[in-house]
């Protein structure tokens, strides 16, 4: 996942509802126009394993799972994962066989460099091993999409300087940037700076649910190193300013010659205010505001949003006049990952001293109006709540292309867990009805928003296959391919990677 992390005071609901397959309204890969990418994507720390092979540093989710496991809920980890650093070819095999034209993975920093740093030296098994990688893909048709940082920063930089907290790391995630734009290059079209910096931030430093685990201590998590009403900014506003550097390095030396494109994927709920009120019209505002606008309107804008500069005040930092000119415009593409949407209801101001980004939108987030769920749901985890809301999607596509000037964008993630049952037949296990229910409806959502004239160029399931699901570790399913964990990871696809299959057949 990359990242479907909700503000704490909120649960994780997986789907409920049957898919019985009648009278569903046709749509296959001939929906779209020509061209459209479809995809599956992953990430490494979720995927890769071998975390102390090939040379490969610790990074802060090693350290994380390890020193507390308490905070997973199986209390796993991800040194084995779907150990798909010794498994990629057969990864791409049922890529391939499914009809699929690109995988979305990110880059391991430690596996490049294992210190976070150049002064480290380069590991080359670390770049042999995505070479093999890349070219494997090519060799099968399907098109590298590469997200260069999905959360696991290396644990040298947060000891030396406490990683994203400080603005030094500007230059290290820079020059790693370099080290993948020089050596991949050639061969990679698609460049992803961060994944979901939002999910980051909130769940690393507001709610410590996520790596590093800090947060104040009258937050929930049982953490008290840090101090979630201003880390979670500062630590953003440091990626804001990497991206900004690394796409102006990549559009300055590399791109005219690699002819490539380069982004940054964002994740946002769709926010539905729980009345017509003024009031709770305007929290549903605020949530987009303080979720998408983060980091849309800087990089479209050269500011943060109104809304956050008025209740954030001084502990939001400040963009100098350069540093906005170079984030204007730094960007050739917008990933975007849906999953979820809520109900949105104003909250008064308070006189609390306890500030948190947590409360800063001034907006109860909750899934259900007068008892009625926003959508259909089902079992819980402890952080965060899921609710299906497919028209979320066709309204957030809309929102982006009205309020932002229509950018290009790729939805880089999108799918729905179901929960590990160990009491189910690996046959039952394998009918996950509703997850075709939910890529159906949510498609058909998405070419909606093509029609109504969005610049929306490509689609990426989450996920190919069962994986570290971070907090929440194997207990969640996202694949569409079945890993069995107590079975040397063996890959089954789902009725749901067959239902992509024929929805893909040429």
């Amino acid at each position: 996942m990359h990242g479907r992390l909700l503000l704490p005071f909120l649960l994780l609901s997986v789907v409920s509802g049957a898919y019985n397959g009648a009278s569903q309204p046709s749509i296959d890969r001939r929906s779209f126009p020509e061209g459209f990418v479809f995809g599956t994507a992953s990430s490494a720390y979720q995927y890769e394993g071998a975390a102390m092979e090939g040379g490969r540093g610790p990074s802060i989710w090693d350290t994380f799972t390890h020193k507390y496991p308490e905070k997973i809920n199986d209390r796993s980890n991800g040194d084995v994962a779907d150990d798909q650093y010794h498994r990629y070819k057969e990864d791409v095999n049922i890529m391939k066989d499914m009809g699929m034209d690109a995988y979305r993975f990110s880059i391991s920093w430690t596996r490049i460099l294992p210190n976070g740093s150049l002064s480290g030296g380069v590991n080359r098994e670390g770049v042999n091993y995505y070479n093999n990688l890349i070219n494997e893909l090519l060799s099968k048709g399907l098109q590298p999409f590469v997200t260069i940082f999905h959360w696991d920063s290396p644990q040298a930089l947060e000891d030396k300087y406490k990683g994203f907290l400080s603005p030094k790391i500007i230059d290290d995630y820079k020059s790693y940037a370099e080290v993948c734009f020089r050596e991949f290059g050639d061969r990679v079209k698609h460049w992803i700076t961060f994944n979901e910096p939002f999910s980051f931030c909130q769940g690393g430093y507001a709610s410590g649910v996520f790596a590093p685990g800090r947060c104040s201590s009258f937050e929930q998590g049982n953490c008290s190193v840090g101090d979630s009403g201003t880390e979670p900014y500062t630590a953003c506003h440091h990626q804001l300013l990497a991206h900004g550097e690394t796409v102006r390095l990549y559009k300055e030396k590399y791109q005219a010659m690699q002819k490539g494109k380069i982004g940054i994927t964002l994740m946002s709920h769709w926010f539905v205010p729980i009345s017509n009120s003024k009031s709770d019209k305007y929290a549903a505002r605020r949530s987009m505001d303080f979720m998408l606008g983060w980091f849309l309107d800087p990089i479209i804008k050269g500011d943060y949003p109104l809304s956050m500069r008025k209740l954030v005040g001084n502990r939001l930092p400040k963009f100098s006049k350069e540093q906005s000119e170079l984030m204007k415009g730094a960007f050739d593409f917008i990933g975007l990952n849906y999953y979820t949407a809520y109900f949105a209801e104003n909250v008064p101001p308070s006189n609390s001293q306890n500030y948190s980004y947590n409360t800063d939108p001034r907006a109860n987030l909750t899934g259900s109006r007068n008892g009625v769920p926003i959508g259909p749901t089902s079992a819980s985890t402890w952080y965060f709540t899921f609710y299906i809301y497919p028209k979320g999607l066709h309204e957030l596509l809309l929102y982006v292309k009205e309020t932002y000037g229509n950018p290009t964008v790729y939805i880089t993630e999108n799918g729905v867990p179901e929960i590990s049952n160990s009491s189910l037949t690996l046959q039952e296990v394998l009918k996950d009805h509703t997850v075709i229910q939910y890529y159906h409806d949510h498609l058909l959502a998405l070419r909606s928003a093509v029609r109504d004239g969005v610049n929306v160029k490509g689609y990426f399931a989450w996920s190919l296959l069962d994986d570290f699901e971070w907090a929440s570790g194997y207990t969640l399913r996202f694949g569409i391919n079945f890993v069995d964990y107590n079975d040397g990871l063996k890959r089954y696809p789902k009725d749901s990677a067959h239902w992509f299959k024929k929805f893909l057949k040429r």
